[in-house]
């Protein structure tokens, strides 16, 4: 079985088809079940994010695989897949892990060196703890991510390189607005995107900072969370806010406009003659693009800050190239000891057998010299028990030297052949080895990939906050 990621984001698929191809909610929980449920897929997790779906998959074979998680892709996006395979990019075995660091540490992302990668990594890791469909292989990688990526903000710094999505998309409304220390802002939704836009915000010392949600007790807390003035209103209730407001932060994503220009010129927005900004964070987008039209307002969504953020990635490339050693170099510490604990079944199987050996060839000794006397069989025993050790020695720390390498399983297969070991012996081992049960993940301690069609065989290229 071999670890298989397949997906899209911003770095291979514009804006429009991110919209579409966007899993939450219970499709996201039924997406992941079906993955599992392949007749190639052993485990499974999704990474979901405003601007990339990823699949990760522990497999038996990689063009079934990608076939079968490019077809529920389709499915669940409503996209032909004749379209949506020019989107997709596929990385497997060593470069599947080297894009999981990579996403992780926010290499991968639109903003590089955000960190709420991290936490949407760890949702992914946990969604597919409940569903069943996370096994030891992928908790290991996701978990390892979690541990790589932490390390790396942690030691390098690159999420200052790199500020949040929010930061970037307010530097963009403030060249429109001019500094933001005076501004009145509506804030649409209360999610995690909404608490950091209004702490930002604050920051910056808005005016008066309005939140508006459906549950207008959400609303209350995100707004009761900051020193700057600060309240709530329901979503229903907005038409007023939105004439009153210099800039409208919208992070709701429910799958229909939120603000339609229509709706912003029956307020007045446009005919006062004063300067507005309008800032969609949102997947799909809250925000008409028509609004643009309108005098004296602006607008920016995700698919304009990749723009910015691409004028901004020259910040830190210190803090850029010592994260992408530190993937490399943990990716070389993980696969040597995956694959030394692949290797391991195999060796204690092969000492096993020897010690059945030794044993069987006792007894029978025993059995024909019955009158032999205790410190001479004691002796004996010690004797043809170090001659085995001895003679084993040699081949299992080679084979363990050698498995480091890549093909190094190759060599343990060797070592099966060669002392005729029944075929299942490693895995029983393996099996009795297994960790207990998995249990929620304490908090994590401490552009790579090929096209579609090249080496790693799969369908595009990935590269770079994720919301």
């Amino acid at each position: 079985m071999s670890v298989l990621v397949v997906g899209l984001s911003h770095r291979s698929a514009p804006v429009a088809v991110l919209e579409r191809a966007a899993v939450t909610g219970d499709g996201l929980a039924k997406l992941l079940n079906e993955v599992h449920d392949h007749a190639h897929v052993g485990e499974a997790a999704i990474v979901s994010t405003c601007n990339r779906v990823e699949v990760y998959a522990v497999v038996d074979k990689f063009h079934g695989g990608v076939s079968g998680i490019s077809e529920l892709l389709s499915l669940h996006s409503g996209i032909p897949l004749d379209d949506l395979s020019r989107y997709l990019y596929v990385h497997y075995e060593d470069r599947a892990i080297q894009h999981a660091f990579s996403v992780a540490c926010g290499l991968d992302s639109m903003v590089v060196g955000e960190g709420q990668i991290l936490g949407q990594i760890r949702q992914a890791f946990r969604l597919a703890q409940d569903h069943g469909t996370l096994g030891r292989e992928l908790h290991d990688v996701l978990q390892q991510a979690l541990r790589v990526g932490k390390r790396a903000h942690h030691e390098t710094g690159i999420d200052k390189a790199g500020a949040s999505l929010v930061s970037v998309g307010l530097e963009v409304a403030a060249a429109h607005l001019g500094p933001l220390d005076r501004v009145r802002a509506l804030v649409m939704g209360a999610g995690s995107m909404s608490a950091l836009a209004v702490a930002t915000l604050s920051r910056a010392g808005a005016r008066e900072i309005v939140v508006a949600n459906r549950t207008f007790e959400r609303a209350e807390r995100l707004a009761g969370s900051v020193p700057t003035p600060a309240r709530a209103v329901r979503l229903s209730e907005v038409d007023a806010e939105l004439a009153a407001a210099d800039l409208v932060v919208s992070c709701i994503g429910a799958g229909g406009l939120m603000i339609s220009a229509d709706r912003l010129v029956a307020q007045g927005v446009g005919a006062d003659g004063r300067r507005r900004f309008f800032l969609d964070l949102a997947l799909p987008h809250d925000i008409d693009r028509a609004v643009r039209r309108l005098p004296e307002v602006a607008m920016a969504g995700l698919d304009d800050l990749r723009t910015a953020q691409e004028a901004a990635e020259a910040i830190g490339p210190e803090a850029i190239e010592a994260v992408r050693r530190i993937v490399c170099d943990e990716v070389a510490v993980f696969l040597g000891a995956a694959r030394a604990a692949a290797v391991a079944p195999t060796v204690v199987a092969l000492r096993s057998k020897a010690a059945e050996v030794v044993e069987a060839e006792l007894n029978r000794l025993t059995g024909r010299l019955p009158d032999l006397d205790d410190r001479a069989r004691k002796e004996i025993t010690h004797t043809v028990r170090r001659v085995v050790d001895k003679l084993l020695h040699a081949p299992t720390v080679r084979v363990k030297e050698l498995a480091l390498s890549p093909g190094g399983d190759t060599y343990a297969d060797a070592l099966r052949e060669l002392f005729d070991l029944d075929p299942k012996a490693p895995e029983v081992v393996a099996a009795a080895d297994m960790s207990p049960p998995l249990g929620d993940m304490s908090p994590p301690v401490g552009d790579m990939s090929p096209p579609v069609g090249g080496v790693d065989g799969g369908p595009g290229e990935s590269r770079g906050a994720e919301l």
